[in-house]
């Protein structure tokens, strides 16, 4: 049941909660792992991929809940972040101080995201992405130290502005359509889309989805909010939250609620390619591991609002195939970072090199991710990306179909130095007695290049599968 992605994490955070001392602490992360999991197994048993629209506790508790392909998609890979999220911070958390604090955001967070994807109303997309938000302030903000301070706190002047725009979007389209529910906006659209009034409230909630989720020119937060955040943090922020928060909301919003809009298409292709741009030439010129993969991240948001744009079913379905491959390869590279910094010490390039021989599990996963990241074959990555220039290619946006393509070139530019001054060479004497990361650590690592080496290899099976039904987002 629907309602059950919603209640079963809050029950959750109020039972550990009532739970005091030792008692609480040593079930922390237990409790968070199962119900991950349980959504896991929820979202991949086949009798929940035809959910129902409407149920008897869903309409008891007010929510309009709605289940598509695209809500199990990312009911996935909020499941598989989380999971990921919870074995680093296992083992980077002291035991003491922040294991419950930090397992009960991390409830509340999972709470907010399964909301935002299952909703169908407007205010209520806007009040859940606000919760995820305000985890996230909380995430980046967790050690406490300067530098995470001032990146939470660059973070919230930022998404102030996003709030406003979206809720004063909100009260235009309830003067607009009379109700904020994603078939009461939809309909007025498409009857008086034309009217001042409807294009600015359009504008304004697409500008707030595009600071959410740090697309240029709103993405000026986002790498110091990476990169100062805890590993934990940095996994749960760049793999999943800032997706649910910003960009599912423009995949949303674009196939189910706004119609069919040449203007609307116009702005996420040229913000598409900007992002890209911008994030992939940003990344070359850092010399620290968070920073490059924070700077990856808006070049790879970018190639998933770029197939948004296309307008058709096909770009619709690489976005989100996209969005999927990005939340498991860039949870997978963090979770690297964070074996890195754990064993050196520092995320500084500078001051690594030679690591592969020292840590060779840390070292081929990093590899697989990297080559996903690229787009390179056999990986998930590859794919999506294709399918991207293809629907482009097929959408008669020929220049920016070759843009795309040219610019995985960077994309594998970076990545490869990034590789190479981290886990190639000869190793700096002060490394020579380096260790593999945690067991903690390597089983994510494990268990994320295996997701994406699997979404690539089986290909094939999964375009007519899932792929064309995201597309028509059934």
């Amino acid at each position: 049941m629907l309602p059950l992605f919603l209640l079963v994490p809050f029950v959750s955070l109020l039972i550990l909660n009532m739970l005091r001392g030792r008692a609480a602490r040593r079930i922390a992360f237990t409790l968070v792992s199962v119900v991950a999991l349980g959504q896991i197994v929820a979202v991949l048993w086949p009798p929940a991929r035809d959910l129902p629209a409407t149920e008897p506790l869903s309409a008891f508790l007010a929510l309009g809940l709605h289940s598509d392909s695209l809500s199990q998609v990312l009911l996935l890979s909020i499941g598989i972040v989380v999971m990921a999220a919870v074995a680093v911070g296992r083992a980077t958390l002291s035991y003491d101080k922040h294991r419950v604090n930090f397992v009960s955001v991390l409830l509340l967070s999972l709470a907010a995201m399964n909301g935002t994807v299952l909703l169908s109303d407007m205010f209520s997309l806007y009040v859940f992405v606000e919760v995820t938000s305000v985890c996230s302030f909380t995430l980046v903000a967790f050690d406490r130290t300067r530098d995470s301070l001032e990146g939470a706190f660059k973070y919230l002047i930022v998404s102030v502005v996003a709030t406003v725009l979206m809720l004063v979007s909100v009260g235009l389209l309830l003067l607009v359509a009379g109700g904020t529910s994603f078939d009461a906006v939809a309909n007025a659209l498409r009857n008086g889309g034309a009217s001042p009034l409807a294009r600015t409230a359009v504008a304004a909630f697409v500008c707030g989805l595009f600071v959410k989720g740090g697309v240029v020119p709103f993405h000026g937060w986002l790498p110091g909010a990476y990169s100062t955040a805890p590993p934990s943090a940095s996994v749960l922020l760049a793999g999943i939250m800032t997706k649910v928060s910003g960009v599912y909301g423009l995949i949303r919003l674009t196939v189910s609620v706004f119609p069919p809009n040449a203007e609307l298409n116009w702005v996420l292709l040229l913000a598409g390619a900007v992002s890209i741009a911008v994030g992939a030439f940003g990344a070359l010129r850092q010399t620290d591991m968070k920073w490059l993969l924070s700077y990856s991240s808006i070049s790879q948001v970018g190639y998933i609002v770029l197939g948004l744009g296309c307008g058709t079913p096909l770009g619709v379905a690489a976005a989100i195939l996209h969005l999927f491959n990005h939340a498991i390869f860039k949870s997978l590279l963090f979770i690297n970072a964070a074996a890195v910094e754990q064993r050196t010490g520092t995320t500084n390039m500078r001051l690594l090199g030679g690591l592969g021989s020292r840590m060779p599990t840390t070292s081929l996963t990093s590899t697989i991710a990297v080559l996903s990241t690229a787009g390179i074959p056999p990986f998930s990555g590859f794919w999506s990306k294709l399918v991207i220039v293809i629907a482009l290619w097929q959408s008669q946006h020929y220049a920016y179909a070759a843009f795309a393509a040219m610019l995985s070139v960077v994309t594998l530019t970076y990545l490869l130095t990034m590789q190479r001054r981290v886990f190639f060479g000869k190793t700096a004497a002060h490394l020579l007695e380096t260790r593999e990361a945690r067991l903690g650590l390597v089983l994510p690592e494990v268990a994320l290049a295996l997701v994406t080496t699997a979404v690539g290899v089986l290909f094939p099976w999964i375009v007519g599968t899932f792929l064309f039904p995201l597309g028509g987002i059934r």
